[in-house]
């Protein structure tokens, strides 16, 4: 064998040699690709569902947002309008007038004096419209003096210093009473469901 011959045979194993690395680091690229792509499509697909999901809590949060607004717009309706209930309410008791308006205060004033002694000096209170009203009211019951005018719709505010009491028997304080004791059968009736 002469030295040409082991040269090729060496060459030629280079190259066969050459040949297997090449085919081996082919072989290695390609599982590469593959693994480098299965782990984007894991990762396309697992990035999809955390934006399908981001999506649907975005979208999630901002119904719940819109229907608490929407909500607190109705209620803010609501008051509103039982506010506008109560104005008119207050405005009809302010404009009473002649024997309704002189019934109702000695009503008042009736019920009030129930809880004085006799012989009590008792101070009467009441609205600036209803001096005349209760100047005359006054004069059939004894030692009761009717002292100055009380900031009201109408009704009397009584008060005696031997009893030290002091009762608010107003149109305001009937009504807030009304109110307050029959405010969700008024709110039911305005705003059946």
């Amino acid at each position: 064998m002469s030295l040409d011959t082991v040269a090729e045979d060496i060459r030629n194993e280079a190259r066969e040699r050459a040949k297997e690395i090449e085919a081996e680091g082919e072989e290695r690229a390609a599982a590469i690709i593959s693994d480098a792509e299965s782990d984007a499509e894991e990762i396309l697909a697992e990035q999809e569902k955390e934006t399908e999901q981001t999506i649907a809590q975005e979208r999630e949060q901002k119904l719940s947002s819109a229907k608490l607004e929407a909500k607190q717009k109705r209620l803010e309706a609501r008051r509103d309008v039982l506010q506008d209930v109560r104005a008119s309410v207050e405005d009809s008791i302010a404009n009473l007038e002649g024997d309704d308006r002189e019934e109702l205060t000695r009503e008042l004033l009736d019920d009030a004096a129930e809880e004085f002694e006799d012989g009590d000096t008792v101070h009467v209170y009441g609205a600036e419209s209803d001096d005349e009203l209760l100047t005359d009211i006054v004069t059939d019951y004894d030692g009761y003096e009717y002292a100055g005018e009380y900031d009201c719709l109408g009704g009397v505010v009584v008060e005696s210093e031997q009893s030290r009491l002091r009762v608010n028997n107003t149109f305001d304080s009937v009504l807030e009473s009304v109110w307050e004791d029959n405010l969700q059968n008024i709110s039911n009736r305005l705003f059946e469901q």
